[in-house]
């Protein structure tokens, strides 16, 4: 172990003399993986040429080939989508490529409510009486074996595009582009599905004859709206989708869509500024995802593809409304959903919920869930009812905590289900109004054997041991440099071990905290948001241990922002 620590240290040694980073973050590097020059390089800065080969995605040559026929043939294409921020995205690369390439394009985005997630054999058979040659599936498709089969009766073919896990089957379509299918080498095995679609957009530039450097320029600028998909749909920002992100973020900065400059202006994005993944993760999605949640997604299509600044920003400006209106009934939802599950002992011994209001909103099942698997520490599902057709069908959304996966525990109930799908951390169900209860007991008895109170216990994972002197505006600033973060690329977590208190907290608002800590003969601010009451009882003098992150701060430039605080150990 002594060899290989000294063996880590060297390698860090060498991380911070190339790229003239401090030592404490070449250690953060080193012990997040990039254990040589060339990945701590790409890391740190990367290209368009660190994205994978197009080829390596199965079903890549197909279904260039294909499309390229149904250029050829002036054939109707249809984009089937779906109506999220990933789906809603996928659809935008897509056509704005075929429609480059001469192509005869439509695009369908469901209706959550009315057409619910997934292609639909209503749809296809529509399609194929209205003259579609070929669908396109967009971030759904994987699990519709069925449908595809369908397809294939009437004569349309079928590209399905998609990375939610398979089935045992594989649709029976023309090609099938997900990298989580069987004996697909991609090394990038979370692509959202906005990135699917981005690769396969890729994938058909480069088949063209379309001039190199006019070809790069499209490609980077899609990478504007992968971007976006990625950090909204909560991949991994690892590899492949961190150069995404981080390249798709800076070309954010330099807008040149009427409907994309009008949602940057709405979600306090200022012209040539390149928002950060947060921003995008509460600022940007949410504001997409609102006309799905509230209204139609096919609202998010109109703003991308309008040519005109008026329209754009009434678009926008509708969608900032749809998401205040989301906002507000997501509160609704919580207020409710909260005080049932804190005042029932009945929930109290389940590790898994299942939560089920008749007349609650679909459009933010997904949503309130979430919050209520983040509190709670419990992998929830929040289901409402619907009526179509006659019938009663509960639909609803549901979301994990690390280490629960979601749609594993799906598939040990599959029989409960008319649909499901997703993935690790969300995942969507409907089923008949007679299966809720023992939806509820299953869901629960199958988190109950996977998990306990150790697992769920929240764990801060330290990066690295730092002194007072050591933190400052020029470790804030390398911090800076391994942004954007996001799903597996956290900001860094820095402990402080043995320092001072060096005078009582300072108190705002009764729920947070300004804490000024000594050592070595420094001093350094810790700020608190809603601390426990112990936090606010630190005497002066008192030997603490803190971990804290290094955040953007409007008044100081940046903060240190408590995470933790203990007596010292």
């Amino acid at each position: 172990m002594a060899k290989r620590e000294q063996s880590l240290d060297l390698i860090a040694d060498s991380i911070c003399a190339q790229y003239q980073l401090s030592p404490a973050i070449a250690r953060v590097l080193v012990r997040r993986g990039f254990v040589d020059l060339d990945s701590a390089g790409a890391y740190l800065d990367p290209h368009v040429h660190h994205l994978h080969p197009t080829a390596q995605l199965r079903g890549m040559a197909e279904a260039v080939a294909r499309i390229e026929t149904a250029l050829a043939r002036r054939e109707k294409i249809l984009l089937y989508g779906d109506y999220d921020v990933d789906g809603t995205s996928a659809i935008v690369i897509l056509k704005t490529v075929l429609d480059l390439l001469g192509g005869v394009v439509e695009a369908f985005v469901p209706h959550r409510i009315l057409d619910g997630y997934g292609m639909k054999e209503d749809r296809i058979r529509q399609a194929g009486a209205d003259g579609v040659g070929l669908i396109i599936s967009v971030d759904t498709g994987i699990r519709a074996g069925e449908v595809v089969s369908v397809a294939n009766e009437i004569g349309v073919d079928v590209i399905v595009t998609d990375h939610h896990l398979p089935e045992t089957e594989i649709p029976p379509a023309i090609a099938v582009l997900n990298p989580n299918q069987p004996e697909c080498r991609y090394p990038n095995k979370h692509l959202c599905g906005a990135g699917v679609a981005f690769k396969l957009a890729q994938g058909l530039l480069e088949a063209s004859a379309m001039p190199v450097r006019k070809r790069e320029r499209l490609i980077e600028s899609l990478m504007k709206i992968a971007a976006v998909a990625t950090v909204a749909d909560i991949v991994p920002l690892e590899g492949e989708n961190r150069a995404i992100v981080k390249l798709g973020l800076l070309g954010l900065a330099d807008v040149k869509s009427p409907g994309l400059r009008a949602l940057l202006d709405v979600s306090g994005i200022p012209e040539g500024v390149a928002p950060t993944a947060r921003q995008v993760g509460f600022q940007i999605g949410p504001r997409i995802n609102a006309a799905g949640r509230m209204a139609s997604a096919s609202e998010v299509l109109d703003l991308f593809f309008t040519r005109d600044e008026a329209t754009a920003r009434r678009i926008a400006t509708n969608l900032d409304e749809l998401n205040r209106e989301r906002q507000l009934t997501e509160a609704a939802m919580k207020e409710k959903i909260f005080s049932d599950v804190d005042g029932d002992p009945a929930w109290t011994g389940r590790l898994g919920l299942v939560l089920f209001g008749e007349d609650w909103h679909l459009g933010v099942a997904g949503i309130v869930a979430g919050r209520v698997a983040e509190l709670h520490r419990k992998p929830t599902f929040v289901l409402t009812q619907q009526e179509k057709d006659g019938e009663v069908i509960v639909k609803g959304s549901g979301r994990s905590i690390l280490g629960f996966h979601l749609l594993d525990a799906l598939e040990s109930m599959k029989d409960l289900f008319t649909q499901f799908g997703g993935h690790e951390q969300a995942a969507g169900v409907s089923l008949l109004r007679s299966r809720v209860p023992d939806f509820i007991e299953a869901f629960s008895a199958y988190a109950n054997a996977k998990l306990d109170d150790e697992k769920r216990r929240p764990v801060i994972e330290i990066d690295e041991v730092v002194t007072v002197p050591e933190v400052d505006v020029r470790l804030y600033e390398e911090v800076q440099k391994m942004a954007p973060f996001g799903y597996r690329n956290q900001p860094p977590v820095f402990a402080l071990l043995g320092v001072e208190a060096a005078s009582p907290p300072q108190l705002m608002k009764e729920k947070h905290i300004k804490l000024t800590v000594r050592q070595g003969g420094r001093s350094l601010k810790l700020k608190g948001w809603n601390v426990p009451d112990a936090w606010k009882q630190v005497q002066p003098g008192a030997k603490l241990d803190a971990a804290f992150q290094l955040e953007h701060d409007s008044f100081d430039g940046w903060s240190a922002i408590l995470k933790d605080l203990r007596p010292a150990q």
